[in-house]
């Protein structure tokens, strides 16, 4: 099977240490089953130049807000715009095939609210979620979930 693409932004590192976390579990499991898909990730930054996806991916994104409470009084979504603008460009956006969220428990509603953003802007479902590094059991889950749905769209 292909690899899974995975496009991502990390400001802190916390989703940068998940997608290493994934990655390292994605190619475990598939040296023991050869079936089973590696990663291919790309890290968005503020420097990345836009260019059209040509495969279908996923979009992995933490939570950074200010303004409102994310509810009732709105939000602006700050330091992960890099990641909705390349997304954006293009044709990009009719390719992304999920997307999961990352944030902080703590905040409540406001927990992967960005990613949900993104979801509806990009007309995708918002598939999973995990908190701040996430855990081992998390990338088990999480790879489970985007081998399933990967494999529906490779079908």
């Amino acid at each position: 099977m292909a690899p899974i693409n995975i496009i991502y932004i990390s400001i802190e590192g916390n989703t940068r240490a998940f997608i290493k976390r994934l990655s390292a579990f994605a190619e475990q499991q598939h040296a023991f089953d050869s079936d089973k898909p590696l990663i291919n990730a790309k890290e968005i930054t503020d420097q990345t130049i836009p260019e059209e996806e040509k495969a279908p991916f996923f979009v992995f994104v933490p939570t950074y807000l200010t303004g409102g409470n994310g509810i009732d009084s709105g939000f602006t979504e700050i330091m992960t715009n890099a990641l909705g603008e390349y997304i954006a460009d293009g044709n990009s956006a009719r390719k992304c095939i999920g997307v999961v969220g990352s944030g902080n428990r703590n905040f409540n509603e406001q927990y992967c609210l960005t990613a949900r953003k993104y979801a509806k802007q990009f007309n995708a479902p918002f598939i999973a979620d995990y908190e701040l590094r996430g855990t081992a059991r998390d990338a088990e889950h999480i790879y489970a979930t985007l081998c399933q749905r990967w494999a529906s769209v490779n079908a």
